[in-house]
Order: C-alpha cells, then structure tokens, then sequence
C-alpha cells in the first residue's frame, strides 16, 4: 500500500486493487474514490460506492477532491508506483 497526507487528507493507493487508476481520499469520516484521469485531472468516480458514507459531509467531500486536484500528478505516480503503470 502507498499514501500520501496533503493538508489533513489522506490518500492510499491499495495494493490488490484494480484499475482505473485510483486513490481513495479520506478526510474526518469520510472517504471519497477518486479516479485519476489520463490528462491529469482527477474526478470523484462514479462507482456506487464512491462515497462513504453516503451522507458525507459536502465539505469533506469537497476538500478531498480539492486536494487531489491539487496533488494529482503525485498520486499518479503513487498508483504507478504501486502497480507498475497507470491504467
């Protein structure tokens, strides 16, 4: 597993996971998927679970994907880094 803490929020990078490229980003009680796109941006994915809980602060949700806007071509190298190669 690979991490990275940007101003409070945590990202993990999970081993066994699979592709897209992605981290999860967590903050207070919140964790947000976030996927890391081919041109550098990032977006919250789309998956069911994107967000938990589902009820998540706005706030949170917000300032995780701020901060891997942010960071994005660090967390992509934390995925390849991990894995081998972006996906």
């Amino acid at each position: 597993m690979g991490s990275k803490t940007y101003d409070g929020v945590q990202f993990f990078v999970y081993v066994k996971d699979h592709g897209p490229s992605h981290v999860h980003g967590f903050y207070g009680e919140v964790e947000v998927i976030v996927d890391l796109l081919a041109d550098g941006k990032v977006r919250q994915s789309d998956r069911w679970d994107a967000v938990m809980p589902p009820n998540g602060k706005r706030s949170d949700i917000r300032r995780i994907l701020r901060m891997a806007a942010a960071n994005a071509a660090e967390l992509n190298e934390l995925w390849e880094k991990t894995h081998g190669t972006a996906s």
